[in-house]
């Protein structure tokens, strides 16, 4: 917390000193005045907010902590509060409302000028993570039929009231998408004041429906290096526009939720710090429990084999390096395929090249760890007398190695093809399982080779 002006700022607050809190809003960058502000309560906030113009007031408020917005959103004067939220882009209205009591949003609603209100309705029908959820209203729209001089003549009149005007979009007299301008090509097209927008926009534009998943969002933004996306309903009509900077928000949050759901973690909807105990310990506790029943059923693996076990006691010395090879194989190919997934450079069509891809980096890995395996296996069982009976045993780490390996590769490679197939979330469900399944595989694959071999030696199968 930044306290370096909190002292002179509750000094000014207790003289009602206008001037220099006028001064102090006005002075820096919103951000930094937000900074400053951190130290203050809601209310402190608040009383500092409304020396600033309504524009500056938007500003700062925008880059306060989310939490003291709701406060200040639902403890301060219900009219002031319209009035701000009034002018802020649509979609950061919906996204700070949708946290607000919904008793206070009622009060709130009809003090709201009634083109903000219908637009504020309307954004907040639209499931949330969807496109329509994300989107902002406030677009550069012209009519296809308008010359080069009027498009200029209208545009500065709506530029006031949008987002970004560095795309303008084009539309029939139905608001259907037509195309697209930039407001560079406008500028450049002055010498042709008499051109039709129809003439000089570009008509291969990259959208995304209202009720798109927010991931399909951003992985077109992302592909086509977009600052901007149209969104459009089921009649190709234009609804609405999603920035970059939303898209950042939205990346940040799914990157977030996939490396909780990797590690085997419910999505938190809070912050770390912000949830409660009992909230954490159950979305951790529910995969927790699965992993533990897997380990129980290795367990289980591991009586099976028990009897040769007490016979060639030395092979537990290599039991959780086995494991944790393929597990730990297993892991990579999921996370990878995941990864791939989400960008769609993998799809569902693709399993037989993943399959045949994976079985030869699982062997290539496999064949590198069982060099290594060899050399431990040697050096760990050099004294030991009966270890060295068995010709066969120094084959038994290494040959288990590939086999372990090229086995979790596989599992964890087609486990999140599977799941997606079957509708369920492979970010949530593969790497418990990729952990339960490569560690009965590794049991089940190591007794089977040291059975193979070294029973070969003993005259025992």
């Amino acid at each position: 917390m930044n306290t370096l002006f909190l002292p002179e700022l509750r000094e000014m607050l207790a003289e009602n000193n206008a001037h220099d809190l006028e001064e102090f809003c006005t002075a820096l960058n919103p951000a930094r005045t937000a900074e400053f502000m951190e130290g203050l309560d809601p209310a402190e906030s608040w009383r500092v907010l409304r020396h600033a113009d309504l524009k500056l007031r938007e500003q700062i408020f925008l880059y306060l902590v989310h939490e003291k917005q709701i406060s200040v959103i639902e403890s301060q004067d219900r009219a002031e509060v319209a009035e701000l939220l009034a002018d802020l882009p649509a979609d950061d209205r919906v996204d700070l409302l949708h946290d607000v009591r919904e008793e206070v949003v009622e009060e709130i609603l009809p003090l709201l000028p009634a083109d903000e209100r219908r637009d504020l309705l309307k954004l907040r029908e639209y499931p949330e993570n969807t496109a329509g959820a994300m989107m902002t209203t406030e677009i550069a729209m012209l009519d296809e039929a308008l010359t080069v001089r009027e498009a200029l003549t209208d545009l500065s009149h709506q530029a006031e009231h949008l987002e970004t005007i560095y795309y303008i979009y084009v539309v029939d007299h139905d608001l259907h998408l037509r195309g697209v301008v930039s407001s560079r090509q406008l500028v450049s097209a002055i010498g042709k004041q008499q051109q039709r927008l129809g003439e000089l926009m570009r008509s291969d534009l990259i959208t995304v429906n209202a009720l798109d998943d927010r991931e399909e969002v951003t992985r077109k933004v992302a592909k086509y290096d977009l600052l901007a996306i149209p969104v459009v309903d089921a009649q190709r009509r234009l609804v609405g526009i999603i920035t970059h900077d939303d898209v950042l928000d939205a990346f940040r949050e799914e990157a977030t939720e996939d490396a909780q759901q990797l590690a085997g973690v419910a999505p938190l909807t809070e912050s770390y710090l912000k949830t409660d105990v009992f909230t954490l310990a159950w979305k951790r506790g529910i995969w927790l429990t699965i992993l533990f029943v897997t380990a129980s059923l290795t367990a289980t693996a591991l009586k099976v084999f028990e009897a040769r076990l007490d016979e060639w006691p030395w092979l537990m010395l290599f039991v959780p390096m086995i494991m944790s090879s393929g597990g730990n194989s297993g892991n990579q190919s999921a996370t990878l395929i995941i990864t791939a997934m989400t960008t769609s450079d993998v799809k569902l069509s693709d399993w037989r090249r993943v399959l045949f891809r994976e079985v030869l980096v699982g062997m290539m890995l496999g064949a590198v760890l069982a060099a290594f395996g060899l050399l431990l296996s040697w050096f760990m069982t050099r004294n030991h007398p009966v270890a060295h009976h068995h010709l066969l045993w120094p084959l038994v780490v290494p040959i288990t190695l590939v086999i372990v390996v090229t086995s979790g590769a596989i599992t964890g490679s087609l486990l999140p093809l599977m799941f997606k197939r079957l509708g369920l979330d492979p970010a949530m469900m593969s790497n418990p399982f990729v952990a339960g399944i490569s560690d009965i595989l590794g049991i089940v694959i190591y007794m089977t080779v040291s059975m193979t071999l070294l029973a070969k030696m003993t005259g025992k199968l």
